[in-house]
């Protein structure tokens, strides 16, 4: 029998993994919020993989109190997921997917793009994944990894904030607004530069996102998050003493 793999947080996405990783032949010993982690690592000190699944606003309270034995096989996914996120809990190198396919209670999962991993367990995630029809692919290095995680969050904040602007459709979003498509992004690009401490190249930043555009051409803009990601955007840029005007101009229109 293969080793056991820990999956804290058994929702949409962790359910998702979960079944891609039973199809390889792993256990699935899952985490919920009343069980208590220190004690589950010592009666499984060795898993396979530990998959952190939790909610957003979850991750960093879970990611402090990862148990030691589980800390160096660890495996994340979260949006707005940045090295800042895991170092600030004493973790040093877990493996990390950007995830680009989208699972709502219901519905099967819709697939934007294949999900990049990188990290010692990435060719087990996607290969769970590709087991069960989601493309993913293992990337090379660790810079490729970063600019991965920064391309999803540009995707996700700036359609999220430009959502609170125009509303619709991705789609509709560059047909009809690509301006102001274009300056948020931009105002996200030098927040992400400020989070990661690194430079990037904003052109192909703005080309992957219209990738992800094409994958979903009728994606929602705007989710439920969108007014929590802009207050979180600003208070980023505050920090960094950035501009971000069209960020501003955004909040400060919304709220009239």
């Amino acid at each position: 029998m293969k080793a056991s793999v820990v999956v804290i947080g058994i929702g949409e996405l962790g359910a998702v993994f979960a079944r891609g990783l039973l199809r390889l032949g792993h256990p699935i010993y899952p985490i919920t919020r009343a069980m208590d982690m220190a004690a589950e690592a010592k009666a499984l000190p060795d898993p396979e993989m530990v998959l952190l699944a939790v909610a957003e606003k979850d991750l960093h309270a879970t990611l402090r109190a990862i148990p030691k034995p589980w800390q160096s096989r660890l495996a994340l996914l979260q949006n707005e997921l940045l090295p800042r996120d895991w170092l600030e809990a004493g973790i040093e190198l877990p493996t990390v997917i950007s995830v680009w396919f989208e699972k709502k209670r219901g519905q099967d999962a819709k697939v934007l793009l294949p999900s990049p991993a990188f990290g010692t367990h990435a060719p087990l995630l996607t290969d769970a994944l590709n087991g069960i029809g989601i493309a993913a692919r293992v990337l090379a290095t660790q810079d490729r990894l970063l600019f991965e995680l920064v391309r999803k969050n540009v995707y996700i904040v700036a359609t999220n904030v430009a959502g609170l602007a125009v509303g619709g459709t991705v789609s509709e979003l560059w047909r009809h607004h690509e301006a102001l498509a274009r300056s948020v992004a931009l105002d996200v690009i030098d927040i992400q530069e400020y989070l990661t401490g690194t430079r990037f190249d904003r052109d192909a930043l703005i080309a992957g996102m219209l990738e992800a555009f094409d994958g979903d051409p009728q994606h929602g803009c705007m989710g439920r998050s969108a007014p929590a990601r802009l207050q979180r955007a600003l208070e980023q840029a505050d920090a960094a003493g950035l501009a971000v005007p069209k960020l501003r101009e955004i909040a400060a229109t919304s709220k009239t």
